[in-house]
C-alpha cells in the first residue's frame, strides 16, 4: 500500500469488514483477514500521518484519558417523553391530536433502556457526542463514542445534523461484563441500563473501548428534517427520515418501526413488542409513539419539558403486594419533604424491598393510602420502588390516616406548604445544610476539586463548618485535623475554595441548589439581571422566555428567605456576571435562528447573542426576526424566505448591531 487511493480504498473494505462483523453479528471476512488489512492501514497511517482518515477504524482505539467530562449544548433541546401506561390514556393522547388532525400517522419504536447519547455531524464527519444532561446541555464523550462500532465516523450527508439514539449492552454481554467483574472483585452493575450509562461515562476511553456498547437511533434533533429529497413526504417524514438514518451505516433498527393510523393499530403493536421483549437482544421498558408528520409535530410544539407529539407507552413494571408499618419523613437538600412507607420486606427482581417512595402528601390523600394498609408496589430496573394503590378490601380496623407533618422532623422549623409540596425552609437545618455543602462544591455546581462528600460530612460532624459561608473560612490546620491529610493536600483544597472567587454568577446561582433552576435557568437569570437576580421580582422573573411560574416563584422565594446568607457570599465571592446593563442593547426582544457554517460554534454564537439579550430559537416562525445564515445553509433558509423572515449573514449581524 503505497497510494493515498490504495489507503482510502483499503479503508472503505475495512470499514465494511467492521460493520458487517460488529454491527450486523454477520461476519464477511476472517479475523485473519480483518488483522492483516488493519495493519497495513496502520503502517500506512503510521508513514503518512498527515493523510489520515478521520474516518478510518483505527481512530476509534480508545487511548485517551480526560480529567474531566467538558460541557456541550445541543442544537436542539433533548427532550423528555410523558409516559401512558394503558390503552384508555394511549386513547385519549391520540384523540388530542386527531380532532384536530384527523388523518395523521404514528411512528412506532421499542423503547430501549440505556443511556442517551446525542451525535452532530458536520460536513459528513462526527465531530461532537454528547449525554441528555438537563436537556440543554450535556457532557462531551466523543472519545468515548469514537469506540462504539455501531456509530460511523462519517456519514453520506454534508449538513450539520444531530441525530440521537440510545446507547445500550446486549443482555449477555451485561452478564458477561458483570461476571467478569465479579471475578476482579470489583462491585457488579445493577441492570445494563447502569452499566451502559457508566461504561459512557468514563474518563479513560480504553475502559469504553473494552465494553461491547451498541448505539441504536431514535430521533433527531438540530438541524433536522434531512434534505434529502424534493419529495415531500420524504423531508416531512420521520419514518423515511428514520429510513436514511439507517443507510448512513447505522445499526439496522427501522425493521422494528411501525406506521400506525389508530390507537387500536398503535396498541395492537405494542402487544405485539410486549410480548417478544424477551426476543430482543437488548432490554425494553416501553415503545414510542410518534407524530410521523414533521409539519405536525411543530404545530403541536411542546410544553416546558416534553413534546406534545410523543409519548412513551410504558411496559407495566413487576408488581407486589406487601404492607405498611410505618410512614417517616425525608428531607432532602432544597427542603422538599418526602413520604417514604417502611415496609415489610418483599422481594421484587431479585432486590429486598423494604421502603418505598410516597410521593407527596397530595398524592397519599388522592389514592387513599393509610398506615396499615396493604399496597402495591412496582419496582422497574434500578427505578426506586414506589406505592401504587392501597388494598381497601383487606383493612381490618387498625389502619390510621397519614396526616401531612407541621414541623420539620429534622429541625423542628414550622413547614411551609406550597401547592402539593411541604418544604423546611430552615437554612439551618441539619438535613439541608450538610447536603447543601456537599452540593455546592461538587462538579455540578462549583466544582471545588478534592473536597468531596467524604470530606464535608467529617468537616461539618466535627463542627469545623456550619454552612456554605464556613468554607472561605477555613484554614490548612482545619483539614490537618482529619484523618488521612498531609500539608498538600490541605493546601491544594484551600487553594481549590479559593479558585472559586469571581466565578462566573450563572455557576453561582447553580451552585445553590435552589429547587427547579438548574445549568440553563441559571445562565438565564445571569443574561437577563446580573448580579441585581437576586432582587428580582416574580413577575419579572417570569417574564423570561422559558421561566414558568413553578421556576420563578421557587427562585424569588428562595432569595427572599436566604437574602442575609446570599449577601454575604455574594461578598465574598464576588462573581462575575455575563453582562452589565444586558437588557438595554440593541438585540432585546429579538428573536434568531442560526443555520449553516459559521466563522464560529453555534454554541458560541447563541452565546453571544443571549448575552446581548437576544433569544435563540431552533426553528423558524412567524415570530422569529432574523435568520442568521452560514455556509451551506439547509432547508431553514428557503422556509425564511416562504416566511418572509429577514436573512442576514455573519457580517452583517456584526454591522447591524455592533455585537
Amino acid at each position: 500500500m503505497t497510494s493515498f487511493e490504495q489507503y482510502k480504498q483499503a479503508v472503505q473494505i475495512l470499514q465494511s469488514y467492521a460493520y458487517a462483523y460488529y454491527v450486523l453479528d454477520n461476519p464477511i471476512a476472517s479475523d485473519e483477514e480483518y488483522d492483516i488489512l488493519y495493519h497495513k492501514i496502520k503502517h500506512y497511517e503510521k508513514q503518512n500521518p498527515q493523510n489520515i482518515l478521520p474516518y478510518s477504524p483505527t481512530q476509534r482505539v480508545g487511548d485517551r484519558v480526560l480529567d474531566g467530562f467538558e460541557k456541550n449544548i445541543h442544537l436542539q433541546r433533548m427532550w423528555s417523553l410523558d409516559d401512558v401506561f394503558n390503552i384508555q390514556e394511549l386513547e385519549e393522547w391520540v384523540q388530542r391530536i386527531k380532532k384536530k388532525y384527523s388523518d395523521v400517522y404514528f411512528t412506532c419504536s421499542p423503547k430501549f433502556d440505556g443511556a442517551s447519547l446525542n451525535l452532530r455531524y458536520e460536513n459528513g464527519l462526527l465531530v461532537s457526542a454528547a449525554t441528555r444532561g438537563d436537556g440543554m446541555v450535556g457532557e462531551e464523550v466523543l472519545s468515548n463514542a469514537k469506540t462504539i462500532a455501531s456509530i460511523p465516523l462519517a456519514i453520506p450527508y454534508e449538513e450539520t445534523i444531530e441525530i440521537r439514539g440510545e446507547v445500550v449492552i446486549k443482555k449477555e454481554d451485561f452478564l458477561q461484563l458483570n461476571q467478569e467483574r465479579q471475578e476482579r472483585q470489583e462491585s457488579l452493575f445493577a441492570n445494563p441500563r447502569n452499566a451502559a450509562a457508566g461504561s459512557l461515562r468514563q474518563l479513560d476511553s480504553s475502559i469504553t473501548a473494552q465494553r461491547k456498547l451498541f448505539f441504536i437511533p431514535w430521533g433527531l434533533g438540530g438541524g433536522s428534517p434531512l434534505n434529502i429529497s424534493q419529495d415531500s413526504y420524504l423531508h416531512s417524514s420521520f419514518y423515511a427520515q428514520m429510513s436514511a438514518i439507517e443507510s448512513f451505516g447505522f445499526y439496522p433498527f427501522v425493521a422494528t418501526l411501525q406506521r400506525c393510523a389508530t390507537a387500536q393499530e398503535i396498541h395492537t403493536y405494542y402487544e405485539y413488542i410486549k410480548s417478544s421483549r424477551d426476543a430482543f437482544a437488548m432490554m425494553l421498558d416501553g415503545m414510542v409513539v410518534m407524530v410521523d408528520d414533521f409539519n405536525v409535530q411543530n404545530a403541536l410544539g411542546w410544553t416546558i419539558k416534553s413534546p406534545r407529539f410523543a409519548c412513551a407507552y410504558k411496559f407495566p413494571a413487576i408488581e407486589k403486594v406487601t404492607r405498611i408499618l410505618a410512614v417517616t419523613n425525608q428531607v432532602g437538600r432544597t427542603g422538599i419533604i418526602t413520604p417514604v412507607a417502611e415496609l415489610e420486606p418483599v422481594e421484587i427482581e431479585g432486590a429486598k424491598v423494604t421502603r418505598a417512595s410516597l410521593y407527596n402528601y397530595s398524592d397519599i390523600a388522592k389514592k387513599d393510602i393509610q398506615e396499615g394498609d396493604y399496597v402495591v408496589v412496582i419496582r422497574s430496573g434500578d427505578v426506586i420502588p414506589k406505592v401504587i394503590k392501597p388494598i381497601a378490601e383487606r383493612r381490618d380496623g387498625t389502619q390510621k390516616l397519614i396526616e401531612p407533618p407541621k414541623f420539620c422532623p429534622i429541625c423542628g422549623a414550622e413547614l411551609s406548604y406550597e401547592d402539593i409540596f411541604i418544604r423546611c425552609c430552615n437554612l439551618t437545618c441539619d438535613a439541608r445544610i450538610k447536603e447543601s455543602i456537599v452540593y455546592f462544591a461538587s462538579k455540578k455546581a462549583l466544582n471545588i476539586d478534592g473536597l468531596g462528600e467524604k470530606i464535608i460530612y467529617q468537616l461539618y460532624e466535627s463542627g469545623t463548618i456550619s454552612s456554605i459561608l464556613d468554607l472561605y473560612k477555613l484554614s490548612p490546620a482545619d483539614l490537618l485535623k482529619l484523618e488521612g491529610f498531609k500539608e498538600k493536600k490541605a493546601l491544594n483544597i484551600i487553594n481549590a475554595i479559593k479558585a472559586t472567587k469571581n466565578i462566573e454568577l450563572w455557576r453561582f446561582i447553580n451552585a445553590l441548589g435552589i429547587m427547579h433552576i438548574g445549568e440553563w435557568a441559571s445562565k438565564q437569570l445571569d443574561i437577563y439581571f446580573g448580579l441585581g437576580c437576586f432582587k428580582a421580582s416574580f413577575d419579572e422573573v417570569v417574564s423570561i422566555d422559558g421561566f414558568g411560574q413553578e421556576m420563578a416563584r421557587s427562585f424569588v422565594e428562595f432569595a427572599n428567605i436566604n437574602a442575609i446568607t446570599i449577601k454575604q457570599l455574594l461578598e465574598i465571592i464576588t462573581p462575575s456576571p455575563k453582562n452589565a446593563g444586558v437588557k438595554s442593547t440593541t438585540l432585546q426582544g429579538l428573536t434568531f435562528v442560526i443555520t449553516g457554517t459559521l466563522s464560529v460554534s453555534r454554541e458560541s454564537m447563541q452565546q453571544k447573542l443571549e448575552e446581548h439579550s437576544a433569544h435563540v430559537s431552533k426553528s423558524i416562525s412567524k415570530k422569529t426576526h432574523y435568520l442568521l445564515c452560514g455556509k451551506n445553509a439547509g432547508s431553514k433558509e428557503q422556509k425564511a424566505r416562504d416566511l418572509g423572515v429577514r436573512i442576514i449573514s455573519e457580517n452583517e449581524l456584526y454591522t447591524l448591531f455592533g455585537i
